[in-house]
Parts: C-alpha cells; sequence; structure tokens
C-alpha cells in the first residue's frame, strides 16, 4: 500500500538542480539566471565565474550540481550539455522591522528565491 512512483518529470537526456533558499529577490536572480540560459555548459561557468553579481557565486554551485547530476546519476557526456532552462521562483519573505522617528516602525522584507537549472545533452531534439 505504497504511493505510486511519479513519472520522471524529465527526459534520459536531461538532468536537474534545484536550489532552494537564496538570500536574494527573484528579480535580481532572474538577471542572473538569463544570462546562462542557452549557453552550452563551459560558456555558462565562465560567464558566472566574471559575473559582478553576487549571487553568481551559488548559481554557478547550483550549475556544478546539476552538471554532476548529469555525469554521475544519467551517464551523460559533460562536455555536450548545454543549460535548456535556468528558472527562478519566490521563496518565503522574511519580515523585520527599522525604527523609525516618534516611537514608529517600519517593515523591512527580506525576500528568498529559489532556482532550477536543467542541463541536457547537445545530440538530443530539443
Amino acid at each position: 500500500m505504497s504511493k505510486q512512483a511519479k513519472a520522471r518529470r524529465l527526459t534520459g537526456a536531461e538532468a536537474m538542480a534545484k536550489v532552494r533558499t537564496l538570500r536574494t529577490s527573484a528579480r535580481k536572480l532572474n538577471l542572473v539566471a538569463q544570462s546562462i540560459r542557452g549557453l552550452k555548459v563551459q560558456r555558462a561557468l565562465n560567464e558566472l565565474e566574471f559575473s559582478h553579481r553576487r549571487i553568481a557565486k551559488d548559481v554557478r554551485k547550483a550549475l556544478y550540481s546539476a552538471i554532476s547530476n548529469a555525469e554521475n546519476n544519467h551517464n551523460l557526456d559533460i562536455d555536450s550539455l548545454f543549460v535548456a532552462e535556468a528558472f527562478v521562483g519566490k521563496n518565503l519573505i522574511m519580515k523585520r522591522f527599522h525604527a523609525r522617528a516618534r516611537g514608529r516602525a517600519s517593515r523591512v522584507e527580506k525576500p528568498f528565491s529559489e532556482i532550477t537549472i536543467v542541463v541536457r545533452e547537445v545530440g538530443e531534439a530539443a
């Protein structure tokens, strides 16, 4: 009486990595995700290495994770991989307050985001 196994969301020539709690807004993270979408993985890693954005370092780790998943879990050739998808979603928001004049307070929202990176072999039909 166990649950039915879910069908795999990806095809056989794809691998995925997901990071759930990145301490930045989704809007800022999406700028970094746009810069690697559709690139070969080596070019995407170089793009992230020399990016001036702080969050690019964490996105680079996620991309390395997706490449490792492709190599170790799905036996894909890492030289023929490209970033098929890189999409961003919102996550929790920490609510803090900032003391203001005359005993008042203002709300400070500190957003978290998540990124999902899917890599695919070039030889496969897109």
